[in-house]
């Protein structure tokens, strides 16, 4: 979960990248939010706004407006594993359907 900062607005947002690759959160993630600053969003935020547990956020079901940029390599994948909610619980589905999530847009460059 990402916190971007522009004058005293704050808008969060999901990130959804391989586990082999990095956000590119200082740039691309930053640009494309049309933010002055951006960074992960502190534990105790993340589990707040989303009422999901730590360790297992998972990009469905985010609140209503954020913003969920998705690594095309992502999209491109057969299946991907990401958080249920729940630390314990994890879901396997299709790359290309994190892409036609609600809010969702996928970012070349969003991950190196």
């Amino acid at each position: 979960m990402i916190a971007a900062k522009r004058g005293g607005a704050v808008t969060h947002a999901a990130c959804v990248a391989l586990a082999s690759t990095r956000v590119d959160v200082n740039s691309a993630v930053r640009k494309h939010l049309g933010a002055r600053k951006a960074s992960f969003a502190p534990m105790d935020t993340a589990v707040a706004e989303t009422g999901m547990e730590y360790g297992g956020i998972t990009p469905v079901g985010l609140p209503e407006g954020w913003p969920l940029l998705v690594d095309e390599a992502v999209a491109a994948a057969p299946y991907v594993l990401i958080g249920s909610g729940k630390r314990r619980s994890k879901l396997i589905l299709p790359g290309a359907l994190l892409a036609r999530l609600a809010n969702a847009e996928v970012v070349a460059g969003l991950a190196c």
